[in-house]
C-alpha cells in the first residue's frame, strides 16, 4: 500500500477555462489592464492564485484581494469543475489498494464539492488545502506522518515544477502530468 497525493487544479480538476475567465473578470474589477491568455497560467512555475495575479500584472498591493476574489469566484461557481476524462475510474481503482489524498493551493471546501459532484468523496482520505497552514512540502510530510508507515512509498502527482520540488523536499516520489 502507498500514500498517493494529488495536486487538484490541472491534475484532477480541469480548471483552466475557469481560471482564465475568473482572472480576466478580477483584473477588470481591479482596474488591471491585462488581456488574460492561456500562456499566463501554463508558464507559471508555482501555481497559486497569488502567482496568477502577479503573472497578470496585478500590483502587489492588490494581490491579497486578487486571491480573495479568486477563491470567492471558485466557491460561488454553480457547479464544480469537470474531472479529466478517465480519472474517476483511476481514482476509484487506486483507492481500493492505496490511501489517497489531495494537497492543493485551492480551498478544502471547493475540493470537497468537486469530490461529491464526481462521486469520489469516499475515495479521498484527506485534503490539505490553502485553508490549512504550511507549504506544500510541509503538507506532504504531514500526510506521510498521518497516513503512511515508515516503509511505505509516498507519491505526489502534480502538474508544475513546484509540485515536483515540494515532493522532493518532503522526500516523496513525484509524478508529473501535463
Amino acid at each position: 500500500m502507498a500514500l498517493i497525493l494529488f495536486d487538484f487544479d490541472g491534475v484532477l480538476a480541469d480548471t483552466l477555462d475557469d481560471l482564465l475567465q475568473f482572472s480576466q473578470e478580477i483584473c477588470s474589477e481591479l482596474g488591471v489592464l491585462h488581456n488574460v491568455v492561456k500562456e499566463d497560467i501554463s508558464t507559471l512555475e508555482a501555481m497559486s492564485f497569488a502567482n496568477i495575479g502577479r503573472q497578470m500584472e496585478v500590483p502587489e498591493s492588490l494581490i491579497e484581494e486578487f486571491v480573495r476574489r479568486s477563491l470567492e469566484k471558485v466557491a460561488n461557481k454553480k457547479s464544480p469543475p469537470c474531472i479529466f476524462k478517465g480519472l474517476t475510474e483511476v481514482v476509484r481503482d487506486l483507492s481500493t489498494r492505496h490511501i489517497l489524498g489531495i494537497v492543493t493551493t485551492n480551498s478544502s471546501p471547493n475540493v470537497k464539492a468537486f469530490l461529491i459532484e464526481h462521486g469520489l468523496e469516499d475515495c479521498i482520505r484527506t485534503i490539505y488545502g490553502i485553508d490549512l497552514p504550511g507549504t506544500k512540502a510541509e503538507k506532504i510530510s504531514q500526510a506521510r506522518s498521518q497516513f503512511a508507515a515508515p516503509v511505505e512509498a509516498v507519491f505526489m502527482i502534480g502538474d508544475s515544477a513546484s509540485d515536483i520540488r515540494s515532493a522532493s523536499e518532503a522526500c516523496a516520489k513525484s509524478i508529473g502530468v501535463s
